[in-house]
């Protein structure tokens, strides 16, 4: 190690990769996160994070042994500090391989899945799946930040900056024109492209500034997420305040600022994800479902059409009251077989009375939980696929129901967000009875 402070460098070599992006290494006696390297690159590192005895974290800043894997990043924006392409640097097949790598370590060390159950499933055999279309372009709905002089942009990786530099997620024509228009300093823009490739574009208030917290610190990060979750003014842009958006035969009309898969073909892959695993695995036609985290109700549409009828009840529960309006305008057809209930679900699991052969479960980040998954587990499910949007969380939920005696039967990875370390994972996992 040489110099001193925040500016420090470590000549280090990493061997593996990390949940998050980083890639793994040890120097000075630390484990050594190290953001931009690729396993198996020696690289010189700067610590930008020491403040714990036992890790570091640290941006490579010189990479002295490439891997044959690094390629020159195509995202403008993460070249100019931007944290939006993380992965990059990597030739997207490699950065597949490494999701799959993570995917496989925090199901055995975070959820402690016997080895032998997991190296069946088809993320073991096969790896992670790659959606339809390029690594480039795919996603379909975005938000921007706006700097301070109204220029909307990417977010920085660290710190408030707004990097105006384009990034290659968004599909082609979504951005167009933005950079130069202004919009209100510090709020957000909500960006979605259509079924029908129509933009609709929102602006959203400025969120309130925080108290200052630790650089990187987790309570900082938890602090943003409820303040950006609060109720905000909004104001259309261009388009409307909804997007028309379709999976299968069914439309939704979801709010621009609401939630929606952000890669174009990940809700029709997911939704025949879940109808295979239930066809697959449940053994008898299931008479209720519950759609739990469901929000518009894509997964309860697509058990309903798989099923031709069979299904007499099917309940999303959600806490977002404009995903259940989207839901109920969807179903308006489907007479009272589809049921709505508001709430969070921990708290509204007691009031479904009826028992459910089959329940998706597809939380937020912070994953689904212990008294969620309790719940589920004493309603005696047929079958529970579980969607996880963060290995880690996915994998400790699928640790508390194998403490309950459900088992693995398949895991499937989703390469949902190309050049960005975040993976998409589906489990089913079957209950004591079934074996």
């Amino acid at each position: 190690m040489t110099g001193s402070g925040p500016a420090r460098r470590v000549e280090v070599t990493v061997d593996r990769p990390a949940n998050g992006g980083e890639a793994v290494g040890r120097a000075d006696g630390r484990v050594v996160f190290v953001r931009g390297a690729i396993p198996g690159e020696r690289v010189v590192a700067e610590i930008t994070d020491d403040r714990h005895d036992s890790y570091w974290r640290a941006d490579a800043v010189e990479v002295l042994d490439a891997s044959p894997h690094r390629v020159p990043s195509p995202c403008p924006a993460a070249a100019a500090g931007a944290g939006c392409c993380d992965l990059g640097h990597v030739a997207p097949d490699h950065a597949r391989d490494l999701k799959q790598a993570v995917l496989l370590d925090v199901l055995d060390r975070v959820g402690h899945l016997p080895r032998d159950v997991v190296a069946g499933t088809e993320l073991a055999s096969t790896g992670v799946r790659r959606l339809a279309g390029a690594d480039t372009g795919w996603r379909i709905r975005t938000r921007l930040a706006v700097d301070a002089q109204g220029r909307p942009g990417q977010s920085a990786f660290r710190g408030r900056q707004v990097v105006t530099e384009v990034c290659v997620q968004p599909a082609p024509g979504m951005l167009d024109g933005l950079a130069e228009s202004r919009f209100t300093p510090h709020a957000e823009l909500a960006v979605v492209l259509d079924a029908d490739g129509a933009r609709h574009v929102t602006e959203l208030a400025p969120v309130e500034r925080p108290r200052r917290s630790p650089a990187g610190s987790r309570r900082r990060a938890q602090q943003n997420r409820v303040r950006r979750s609060r109720t905000r003014a909004q104001v259309i842009v261009e388009g409307g305040a909804s997007a028309v958006q379709r999976v299968g035969g069914r439309s939704w009309a979801i709010p621009v600022a609401g939630f929606w898969q952000a890669h174009r073909d990940a809700p029709r892959a997911y939704a025949e994800t879940v109808v295979d695993l239930v066809d697959a695995h449940l053994g008898a036609r299931p008479r209720v479902a519950w759609d739990l985290y469901g929000g518009a109700g894509v997964f309860a549409a697509a058990l309903l059409d798989s099923t031709a009828g069979g299904l007499e009840a099917v309940h999303i529960v959600d806490s977002d009251p404009a995903a259940l309006d989207a839901a109920d305008r969807a179903f308006a057809d489907d007479g009272d077989r589809v049921r709505t209930h508001r709430g969070e679900v921990a708290a509204r699991i007691a009031d479904l009375d009826d028992r459910p052969d089959v329940v998706v479960l597809d939380p937020p980040r912070t994953g689904a939980g212990e008294r969620v998954i309790a719940a589920v587990a004493d309603a005696r499910p047929g079958i529970v696929i579980h969607v996880g949007c963060d290995a880690a969380r996915f994998a400790r939920d699928l640790g508390l129901f194998a403490e309950r005696g459900f088992r693995v039967a398949e895991i499937r990875g989703f390469d949902a967000f190309p050049l960005t370390h975040h993976v998409e994972a589906v489990a089913c996992l079957l209950p004591p009875a079934h074996g």
